[in-house]
């Protein structure tokens, strides 16, 4: 059974950072991509970050390059580097998994967390 646990949200105010992680269990990164979407209150869930068992990366284009997006492979874990975090940035963050995927749309990942928070204020 495969089981994606996040951890790793909170409180910060804009300007901080933060770093989430995911350790996935009964799931081996050896295709396709492993990711980070978020959701806000009232919006659909977005891509943030997608990565291959090569280390091949895709972000986001309105990140900016605030967030980097890595991966332990022996660990199976997968981790999310957030910087000069905003405002807008408040959402639950979500860990993904897609075998047979690579990309920033949900529908292509097959397993997901349950999810952490982050809040940022201004």
């Amino acid at each position: 059974q495969v089981r994606l646990l996040e951890s790793g949200g909170g409180s910060v105010q804009a300007g901080g950072s933060l770093r989430l992680s995911c350790i996935a269990t009964g799931y081996k990164h050896s295709s396709g991509g492993m990711g980070w979407f978020r959701q806000a209150l009232g919006k659909e869930r977005e891509g943030v970050a997608v990565i291959d068992p090569y280390g091949r990366t895709r972000y986001a284009d309105s990140l900016k390059g605030r967030f980097t997006i890595s991966q332990d492979q022996p660990k199976n874990t997968l981790y999310l580097q957030m910087n000069n975090l905003e405002p807008e940035d408040t959402a639950m963050y979500y860990c993904a998994a897609a075998p047979s995927y690579y990309g920033l749309k949900s529908a292509g990942f097959d397993y997901w967390g349950q999810g952490t928070q982050v809040t940022v204020s201004s």
